[in-house]
């Protein structure tokens, strides 16, 4: 499978999983769920004939981590990033003290001004490192990192989540814990 093929698959997968299962009549349970051999299945008419080793290989290489297996691999769901109201079980956890936000320069004046708005997301996502910051703020222009007081926000009663893949979750971060 050539590494073109994996991400078409990938950003299919996202699309599915995440925001538009209908596109293919795939069923996600409550917790975000898809059975994977009606997902194998019903992913052929849009072009894509996969093995579960081959699913398995895309998950396992996808650079955002962004899928995971239940225990016995006969389900798949997104980590994060729904669009769809599911319940994705998390816990609440203490984040570190900083995380950071990713965001193209065109957008950093007003999220200085009116916080971090989780949009038409379940949360807003932070990551631990820089560079995946960086990566995130650069996928629309020119990235702008913007510093999030996590620990401070947690002090005063603001929960955080940690998706399978290691992104931080909150519902909203407002301005005065943002720096740049």
């Amino acid at each position: 499978m050539t590494e073109e093929y994996k991400k078409r698959i990938s950003k299919f997968l996202s699309l599915l999983l995440r925001h538009q299962p209908e596109k293919i009549g795939l069923q996600l349970d409550e917790n975000g769920w898809a059975d994977i051999n009606e997902l194998i299945e019903k992913i052929v008419p849009k072009g894509f004939i996969l093995t579960l080793a081959e699913l398995e290989e895309v998950v396992a290489t996808n650079d955002k981590k962004r899928f995971t297996f239940n225990a016995d691999k006969t389900k798949i769901r997104a980590n994060q990033g729904h669009s769809l109201e599911i319940e994705l079980a998390l816990t609440p956890i203490t984040p570190p003290e900083l995380l950071y936000h990713g965001t193209p320069e065109k957008f950093a004046a007003i999220i200085r001004e009116e916080g971090i708005k989780k949009m038409n997301r379940h949360h807003v996502h932070l990551s631990q490192e820089t560079e995946t910051a960086h990566k995130v703020g650069s996928r629309r222009g020119k990235p702008v990192i913007l510093n999030v007081m996590a620990g401070q926000m947690y002090r005063d009663g603001i929960l955080f989540y940690q998706s399978e893949n290691g992104v931080w979750l909150t519902d909203f971060v407002a301005p005065e814990y943002i720096t740049k």
